[in-house]
């Protein structure tokens, strides 16, 4: 039986005038050639609300500066299990919509984890999400996006498999 350790997240679903969601390129430093594209976001500082770590991890990760209060209620929430590092985590994580006319994305602000484990960003219409053959997470990405841009908030249930 996996031992998962718990951890609290937030991510921002950042999109762009044209539509386009920003993800990040990553990889596993236990699993090199396992590569994804995945939101901004990550994990909760201690006592820290989730709208207030996805307002830190956005500007930490691409220098967009909001105040919690900004980024409204979450749109969708899940709980995933993935591998990092060599270790098992089992995640509650919920996003963030966050609406821009552009940005230049700022990364001045990764740690040193983030530094060595993200090697590029890229702004993606959905419909190229659709039609990639590369990894994602969440891998229901696509829905979530057209159902958070076009109806408001979405609750998913528990499940999945993220990075």
């Amino acid at each position: 039986m996996t031992a998962y350790h718990p951890r609290r997240a937030a991510r921002v679903l950042l999109v762009d005038a044209g539509g386009r969601v920003l993800l990040f390129e990553g990889s596993d430093p236990a699993r090199p050639g396992h590569r994804y594209w995945f939101t901004p976001g990550g994990g909760l500082d201690p006592g820290e609300t989730p709208a207030e770590g996805a307002a830190r991890e956005l500007a930490e990760e691409t220098g967009l500066r909001l105040a919690s209060t900004e980024l409204g209620a979450p749109v969708w929430s899940e709980t995933v299990e993935f591998p990092f590092d060599g270790v098992w985590y089992r995640q509650e994580q919920e996003f963030f919509l966050v609406r821009v006319p552009d940005w230049e994305v700022d990364t001045a602000g990764f740690n040193e984890i983030e530094r060595a484990t993200m090697h590029g960003h890229r702004w993606w219409p959905v419909d190229e999400l659709i039609g990639t053959a590369e990894r994602y997470y969440p891998a229901d990405l696509p829905a979530m996006l057209t159902r958070a841009l076009g109806a408001g908030a979405v609750r998913s249930g528990d499940g999945g498999v993220a990075c």
